[in-house]
């Protein structure tokens, strides 16, 4: 008999949550038909891109950062929890990682939002916000 067993447990709370959104973010990106390039990208001590992927339709390179709620709240969106910092940590890993890989290519930064298990919204070029 097998037994199903969550891969995330004995992991904090917030870090699975964090994990499921991301890879609930990837098969939606999958289904896009954007091939995944990477994830959990570490660059720098305290700088991480949660995916990249590649737009074919486009013809850039996609670096998203996924804002996860384990349940859905009206009030309480996850873009909130892209903030100022965190914004800039990411825009600060994603010139990061172009230099180190000389990268030439168009990019655009998204951030997709998770909550309740699904895909409430992919938000394109946030490099503005």
């Amino acid at each position: 008999m097998f037994w199903w067993r969550d891969p995330f447990a004995g992991e904090a709370e917030h870090i699975a949550t964090g994990k499921r959104g991301e890879n609930i973010a990837e098969k939606y990106l999958r289904k896009l038909g954007y091939p995944i390039w990477d994830k959990n990208m570490r660059i720098g001590r305290r700088d991480e891109i949660d995916l990249i992927a590649y737009d074919n339709k486009e013809r850039v390179l996609v670096f998203i950062e996924v804002k996860t709620r384990s349940t859905p709240n009206e009030d309480f969106h996850p873009l909130l929890n892209f903030t100022y910092k965190k914004r800039q940590s990411f825009q600060r890993a994603v010139r990061r990682w172009i230099a180190r890989q000389e990268y030439e290519g168009g990019y655009r930064m998204d951030v997709i939002c998770v909550m309740g298990g699904e895909v409430a919204e992919h938000i394109r070029e946030v490099a503005w916000l």
